[in-house]
Parts: structure tokens; C-alpha cells; sequence
């Protein structure tokens, strides 16, 4: 028998847009909302529990032992497919914290798409092999040298907002937006209660109902 995910969280995400979501960490009181991480490669919502890593200045990278990992891809092979990657690259450093071969290595691993605050190159590779890439700037510089990983799956700042793993995130081209794991269901009610009401007011208006009055006082107040 088919296994039901109607009420799957991730599923639902997917049902929504980030305005909807957005609206609704408002009406809940909660901070999740990133705006200025652009829709860079591919034009495809993504939505998904996130897998982090964190950037640092290269000489602030923790001592290592053992052969050297590349930047990315512990999370990669940690993530599972539907996952986010969400970077935080807050050093002010020019240098690339994402680039194609990880964007190749992220898809072919059915991740859904990368969250980056700070700058990423390959972009061209990243669109051709339309893999969703958010992020804060482009660069085409490397990060070797530069900077280097600090650690995968623990709390990470993106903009100001905590991202912990195993969070949900949901981006598209108005925005990015990040939901804690304990919110993520009240979140959910929220947003599609929203989206449903925007829906009928859509359908109102296209039957020839004024603006003014579809876009009145319960509109106004809906996210009390």
C-alpha cells in the first residue's frame, strides 16, 4: 500500500509559497523571513528539513586530521533526498561557498536546493543543471585559502534568523524563509488558511467582485 504523505510537513511546504508562509509566521509572532538571498539558478520553489554548514575565515578553521574534506561535502552526503543545504558564509570574505561540482554532487543526490548566505560561484554550471541556488551575492573567486568549513549540522545565522538541523525552509523568488521544527505544524495550519482565503479572493475577483471590497477590512486584519 502506498504510503500516505498528505500531511507530511515537507508535502505541505511544497503546497505553499514563502508570502503565505511569511504571513503566517507574522500572524504567529515568529521571526523566519530572509529577504536579499536571490533566486540565482533555476526558478523552482524548493521547500525541505535543512542540513547546515558553517564558513569561517581560513585561519580561523579548526585543526583537522585525516585527508582534507572540500567545503560542502560533508552536508551533502549527510543530507537526504527532499533536504535543503543552508550555508552561512558571514566572514565579509569574496570567495565562493558553493560552487558546480558540489551543485552537481547536491543534485545527483536528489538534494532539493542550497540556501546561501554569502557569495557562491559557478552559477552558469548551477543553471545548467537546474539546481535551485539561493544566495546573498555571486563571486568568481575560490574559496581555497580563503575560507574553509567550520562545522556541518549545528545552528547556523542566516541573515538574523537561527537555522537549526532539521528545520524546514522554504525559498522561491520572493524570498527565503526558515521554520523551526517545534513551529513547523501551527506554521502550516497558518499558511494554508492563508493562502486558502487569498484563493477565494482571487475567485471573487475574477467573478467580478470591486477590489475594494475583497481587499477590505478582513483582509486587513487577517494575520491578527
Amino acid at each position: 500500500m502506498a504510503q500516505d504523505t498528505s500531511s507530511d510537513p515537507v508535502t505541505r511546504l511544497n503546497r505553499l509559497d514563502c508570502c503565505a508562509v511569511s504571513d503566517a509566521m507574522d500572524k504567529l509572532g515568529l521571526k523566519g523571513s530572509v529577504s536579499g538571498l536571490d533566486q540565482r539558478a533555476s526558478t523552482r520553489r524548493i521547500a525541505g528539513r535543512i542540513v547546515t554548514f558553517k564558513l569561517v575565515k581560513a585561519a580561523d578553521a579548526p585543526a583537522t586530521t585525516g585527508a582534507p574534506r572540500h567545503l560542502g561535502t560533508t552536508a551533502i552526503e549527510a543530507a537526504q533526498p527532499g533536504d535543503i543545504i543552508v550555508v552561512e558564509q558571514s566572514t565579509g570574505i569574496d570567495a565562493g561557498s558553493w560552487g558546480g561540482i558540489l551543485s552537481l554532487g547536491a543534485k545527483v543526490r536528489k538534494v532539493a536546493g542550497v540556501i546561501v548566505d554569502g557569495p557562491v560561484r559557478d552559477i552558469d554550471e548551477a543553471r545548467s543543471y537546474d539546481f535551485p541556488v539561493y544566495c546573498r551575492t555571486l563571486t568568481a573567486r575560490t574559496a581555497r585559502g580563503r575560507v574553509a568549513e567550520a562545522f556541518t549540522n549545528e545552528p547556523v545565522t542566516i541573515g538574523d534568523v537561527t537555522a537549526n538541523p532539521g528545520d524546514y525552509a522554504i525559498a522561491d523568488a520572493s524570498g527565503v524563509v526558515i521554520i523551526a521544527a517545534a513551529d513547523v505544524e501551527r506554521v502550516l495550519d497558518a499558511a494554508e488558511m492563508i493562502s486558502g482565503r487569498e484563493a477565494a479572493m482571487a475567485k471573487a475577483l475574477l467573478a467580478g467582485t470591486p477590489i475594494s471590497e475583497v481587499m477590505g477590512a478582513g483582509y486587513e486584519h487577517m494575520l491578527r
